[in-house]
C-alpha cells in the first residue's frame, strides 16, 4: 500500500490496486503476480532501466522514472553547477509520458532541459548530447526488446554510455531518492531539434562518388524510418524502397514475432521486398536504430548477378541473405581504412567478436583494441578512434559526432560502399572474397544454452580450472573466459539479461583455394560446435 500512495500517477494506482484485491482473492496468478511487481526495484546498469511496462517497483512506470531521474539529477549535481540535459524518446508504450517525467524532475532539479520534439531514433539522442555540450543526455527506449518492454538510456557529457563505476554510483543515489510523489518537479523544459545537423552530419559520410544503388529499407516499426530515408537522400542516395507493413512507429511491433534483426524471421518481410524490387542492398535497423543490419543477394544459391553495366537490374527475383555482424563489421572497418584520411587511426571490437578487424587493421598499418563487451568499451577504446563495432550488429562510423552504436550512419557508409563496388563491377561478396583471401577465412558463430546461474558460474569456473587438452585459457574480465587453440576460438560469457551462457566460437582458415578454405572453415566451425556443446553439458 505504501508503493501505492507514494505513486504520482494515477493510472498506475489504479493498476497496482487492481492487482492487489486480485491477489488478496486468490485469482488465479495474481499473488505471483505482485510478488514479481514487487521484486524489487528495476536495477540500474551501465544501459540505464528496462523492464516491462506496469505497476509497482520492478516495473517500467512514471514513479520509477521519477525516481531513476531523481538520482540521476542527484548525481550530476553533485559538484554544485547544473548544465543542460537533453531529454529524447522511442514510440514505445509509455515512452511519451516517462519522457515528459524525467523532464520535469530534471527541472525541478535546476537542470536547464531540453527535449527532443517527437519520437526519434537513439543516435539522434546520443548526437544532441554532443552537439548540444550537454552534460547528459536520457533516451526513452528498450531499442530491441519485446513490445512488454519500455527503458531508460543514458549519455555521459562526452557522449558515451555510463561506464563503471558511475553506473553504481547513479543507482546508490537512486536508492536514496524520496518516494517518487515527493520528487520535485517543475515545467520549463524547451523543445531542440537537431535532426537537422544530424541528418548534415551522416550525409557527409560517404568516402566515394558513386551513387547508383537499389535500396529496401525496414524500419522493423521503429523510429528510424523517415530519418534513415532522409539521411539516404542527404547522402544522394534516393532510389529507396521501405517495407510498408513496418514503416511507420508501432508499439506492438504487429508483423515480427520479436523486433530484431538478429531474430530468425525477422526480416523476412525485407528480403522479400529486395527480391521483388530487385534491390542491389536490404537494410534493417532495430526499433531504435541504433543496430543496423544488411542483407545481400544469396550467390550460392542464385546465379550471381551481372555488375559489369551498373544500370543493370540483374532481372529476377533472388534469393537473399542477412550478413552477419561480423561479416558487416570487417567490410566497414576496412571501407574506412582503405579510404584513408586518417592521422593515427584506431579501430576497435570486443572480445566476443570476429579478430578479422585486427588483421585488416595491421594491413593498413592502423592501430587496434580489444575490448570488453558493449560500446561503453569500445568507444573508450583509446585515441584516435575512427571506427568500432560489435557482433551484435552494432557500428560506430563516426565516433567524433555519435560515441555510440548508430544503425543509420552505419547505413548510409554500407550503402557508399556498395555504390563502390557495383560502379566496379563487384558487390560485397566480392569484398568478403577479397579480404578471406587477404587475411583467411575468418567463420564465427554464437550459441546461447539456457542454464540457471548456478550451473552457468559452475561450468565457467569449470573450463578455467581444468580447460581441455590443448586449449589456453585466458580470463581478461571476472565473467569472461577466453579458450584459444591453433586457429580457433572460444569465449564464454553469462547473458546479463537472461539465465544463458553464452559461447562466441571462431575459425580461421588460411587460404590457397578460397573454395576449399570456406568449406574447411564450414567443417572446422561445426566440429567446434560439437565439442562446446560437450564440454558446456558435462
Amino acid at each position: 500500500m505504501r508503493w501505492i500512495a507514494d505513486d504520482p500517477d494515477q493510472a498506475s494506482r489504479d493498476e497496482l490496486t487492481r492487482v492487489l484485491a486480485n491477489a488478496m482473492g486468490a485469482a488465479p496468478g495474481a499473488v505471483d503476480d505482485l510478488a514479481d511487481r514487487m521484486s524489487g526495484m528495476l536495477r540500474f546498469g551501465t544501459a540505464g532501466l528496462r523492464g516491462p511496462v506496469r505497476a509497482g517497483p520492478a516495473g517500467m512506470n512514471v514513479a520509477v522514472v521519477r525516481r531513476a531521474t531523481a538520482g540521476l539529477a542527484a548525481w550530476l549535481g553533485r559538484g554544485g553547477p547544473r548544465g543542460t540535459v537533453v531529454v529524447g524518446r522511442d514510440a514505445r508504450h509509455g515512452s511519451e509520458a516517462f519522457c515528459a517525467a524525467a523532464a520535469e524532475v530534471l527541472a525541478g532539479a535546476g537542470f536547464t532541459v531540453r527535449v527532443l520534439p517527437s519520437p526519434l531514433p537513439t543516435p539522434v539522442l546520443a548526437f544532441a548530447v554532443r552537439e548540444l555540450g550537454a552534460v547528459a543526455g536520457v533516451q526513452i527506449t528498450a531499442s530491441h526488446n519485446p513490445p512488454a518492454d519500455n527503458g531508460y538510456k543514458v549519455y555521459l557529457a562526452d557522449g558515451a554510455q555510463l561506464a563503471p563505476p558511475s553506473d553504481a554510483e547513479i543507482e546508490a543515489a537512486i536508492t536514496a531518492a524520496p518516494p517518487a510523489i515527493s520528487v520535485p518537479t517543475a515545467a520549463g523544459a524547451v523543445p531542440q531539434d537537431v535532426t537537422e545537423a544530424y541528418l548534415d552530419r551522416v550525409g557527409r559520410l560517404p568516402r566515394g562518388t558513386a551513387r547508383t544503388l537499389r535500396i529496401a529499407l525496414t524500419p522493423m516499426h521503429g523510429v528510424g524510418g523517415e530519418t534513415a530515408v532522409l539521411a539516404l537522400r542527404r547522402a544522394g542516395f534516393t532510389d529507396v524502397h521501405v517495407v510498408a507493413s513496418q514503416a511507420a512507429p508501432d508499439p506492438d511491433f504487429p508483423t515480427v514475432t520479436f523486433p530484431n534483426p538478429e531474430e530468425p524471421g525477422a526480416t523476412d518481410a525485407l528480403l522479400a521486398l529486395a527480391a521483388e524490387v530487385d534491390a542491389d542492398l536490404a537494410i534493417a535497423l532495430d526499433p531504435d536504430a541504433d543496430r543496423c543490419a544488411l542483407g545481400v543477394p544469396d550467390r550460392t544459391r542464385t546465379p550471381a548477378r551481372a555488375h559489369a553495366d551498373p544500370d543493370s537490374r540483374g532481372g529476377g527475383a533472388a534469393t537473399w541473405r542477412m550478413l552477419t555482424g561480423d561479416e558487416t563489421g570487417g567490410l566497414l572497418g576496412d571501407h574506412l581504412l582503405r579510404s584513408g584520411g586518417y592521422p593515427d587511426p584506431l579501430v576497435a571490437t570486443t572480445v566476443v567478436s570476429s579478430s578479422m578487424l585486427a588483421s585488416v587493421a595491421a594491413g593498413y598499418g592502423a592501430r587496434f583494441a580489444e575490448t570488453l563487451t558493449g560500446f561503453k568499451w569500445i568507444v573508450r577504446g583509446g585515441p584516435g578512434l575512427v571506427f568500432g563495432y560489435e557482433e551484435a550488429l552494432g557500428y560506430c562510423v563516426d565516433p567524433d559526432a555519435v560515441r555510440d552504436k548508430d544503425g543509420i550512419a552505419a547505413a548510409v557508409l554500407a550503402c557508399d560502399l556498395a555504390a563502390t563496388l557495383k560502379a566496379a563491377g563487384a558487390d560485397l561478396d566480392d569484398r568478403l572474397d577479397e579480404l578471406a583471401v587477404a587475411h583467411g577465412v575468418h567463420a564465427t558463430l554464437g550459441v546461447s544454452l539456457r542454464m540457471e546461474p548456478a550451473a552457468r558460474d559452475a561450468a565457467v569456473e569449470r573450463l578455467r580450472a581444468r580447460p581441455p587438452e590443448g586449449w589456453s585459457v585466458a580470463r581478461p574480465a571476472p565473467d569472461v573466459l577466453v579458450l584459444r587453440r591453433d586457429g580457433e576460438r572460444l569465449v564464454i560469457r553469462p547473458s546479463g539479461t537472461e539465465p544463458k551462457l553464452k559461447a562466441y566460437l571462431e575459425v580461421v582458415e588460411p587460404v590457397t583455394d578460397l573454395a576449399v578454405a570456406k568449406a574447411t572453415a564450414a567443417t572446422r566451425l561445426e566440429a567446434l560446435r560439437r565439442e562446446v556443446d560437450a564440454l558446456l553439458s558435462a
